[in-house]
């Protein structure tokens, strides 16, 4: 039986909790949220302890903690949970290099396992996977990605993982197009650059998380396109990552990487 505590108490939190207050082999022990008052959280009809204080992870002792909170209290969270040996599995959006590399350092270094992803879907990982692919074989590319309008960061950090795996996977920038002249005063509608890819983000209501990745070639496109329904998409990987904390000895960056699509 794992112990788990669910960090952020949002919507997504709320169904992480029902899913793994579903699951045989997991025990959910709490829940963290820095914006809630201390309490109780009903979830699937259960009373779960809500703190608002990151010493309740030393209280509670859970095998690992599963963060979908905001990159702030992200950056607070790893430290406490090395210094409780509790496993982090982290899905937070927004999170700096600096604050990655400092978490991957720390894990590492305590010996603890854990996985941080900047998607848990899978069908957006194999978007990405086959869209580093492509990227040495052609010279442009756009990022289209579309948002809720309750998310607070743009671009994704989904869009900027694919941009920077692309980069990587061709070892040179993309040719970008640059407007000669902006029709709107002071915005750049060709959007953010990123090794050469065009970032464009897309928040409104009705939307969940989606992807378009738009290669452009000689009298040719490819489009590889990814669409989450729900936030239930994001939960078997999720729990994927939750049952393979404990059999690790190191921060795992990327579920491709957990899907042993990269062995980097």
């Amino acid at each position: 039986m794992i112990r788990i505590v669910m960090s952020g108490a949002g919507n997504m939190g709320r169904q992480i909790m029902a899913a793994a207050e579903a699951a045989d082999d997991l025990e959910l022990v709490g829940a963290l949220d820095g914006l809630a008052e201390d309490g109780v959280i009903d979830i699937n009809g259960r009373q779960i302890p809500l703190r608002s204080s990151l010493n309740a992870l030393a209280e509670w002792s859970p095998d690992v903690v599963i963060d979908f909170s905001n990159a702030e209290w992200t950056e607070q969270l790893v430290p406490a949970a090395v210094v409780a040996g509790v496993r982090p599995v982290i899905g937070t959006s927004g999170l700096s290099d600096d604050a990655i590399t400092s978490a991957e350092q720390q894990v590492n270094e305590a010996g603890l396992g854990g996985v941080l992803a900047a998607n848990f879907a899978l069908g957006a990982v194999l978007m990405m996977h086959l869209a580093n692919i492509a990227a040495p074989l052609f010279d442009s590319v756009d990022i289209i990605e579309q948002h809720h309008d309750g998310k607070v960061d743009a671009p994704s950090g989904t869009a900027v993982a694919t941009a920077q795996s692309m980069r990587a996977a061709r070892d040179t920038d993309f040719s970008r197009n640059t407007a000669e002249r902006h029709n709107v005063d002071g915005y750049d509608s060709r959007g953010a650059a990123l090794g050469g890819a065009s970032l464009h983000s897309v928040r409104l209501p009705g939307l969940v998380a989606h992807q378009v990745i738009i290669f452009g070639g000689a009298d040719e496109t490819l489009t590889i396109r990814h669409d989450s329904m729900s936030r239930a998409s994001f939960i078997p990987e999720i729990l994927r990552a939750v049952r393979a904390a404990p059999q690790l000895d190191h921060l795992v960056i990327g579920l491709d990487r957990l899907l042993g699509l990269r062995t980097d």
